[in-house]
């Protein structure tokens, strides 16, 4: 009986899982899975309409692997975080990460340099992510002077950055 079913449905089963894992080889071995539970669920469930039992059968089993899947990368990433903050310190960084933290001291301190407005405008924009409109009407002023505020504060940025960096 089960063969019988595995050779009618096994492709069936395959292509869902191959649509949901987008993997060959893990969809093989959810075949197998899934005609392995099937043994089981079977008999607990009153099937009236096999295929369709089958293919919501089939895509629980696959999202559940999904979701299982995505548990596992952020138990991983949750570790390698904490692996992290073990191994470095801030007294041994790597020269990458220093001129990083260098970079971002820099571009703070020339934020605080900034005109009120213009430093109120970069914020809104880009930690905020507002758009013109939203940032002319927090501030009450006109669009045009969002804009304005904005390129002159990059500007002055780009300068302050520069002298900082010694490259002007």
């Amino acid at each position: 009986m089960l063969g019988t079913l595995y050779a009618r449905y096994m492709h069936l089963v395959y292509g869902v899982c191959l649509r949901y894992l987008k993997n060959r080889e893990d969809s093989k071995d959810a075949v197998m899975q899934i005609f392995e539970k099937l043994i089981t669920d079977a008999q607990q469930h009153d099937i009236k309409h096999f295929k369709s039992w089958l293919y919501v059968l089939t895509k629980n089993y696959c999202l559940m692997q999904i979701r299982s899947q995505k548990s596992k990368v952020r138990r991983i990433n949750s570790w390698k975080i904490e692996h992290v903050k073990f191994v470095e310190s801030d007294i041994e960084l790597h020269p990458i990460d220093r001129d990083e933290i260098d970079q971002d001291k820099a571009l703070r301190n020339c934020l605080e340099k900034l005109k009120p407005e213009q430093k109120k405008c970069i914020q809104l924009f880009y930690f905020e992510n507002k758009c013109y409109q939203d940032i002319a009407y927090s501030l009450k002023v006109d669009e045009k002077k969002v804009k304005s505020h904005l390129q002159n504060a990059k500007r002055n940025l780009k300068i302050c950055l520069e002298k900082k960096n010694g490259t002007k």
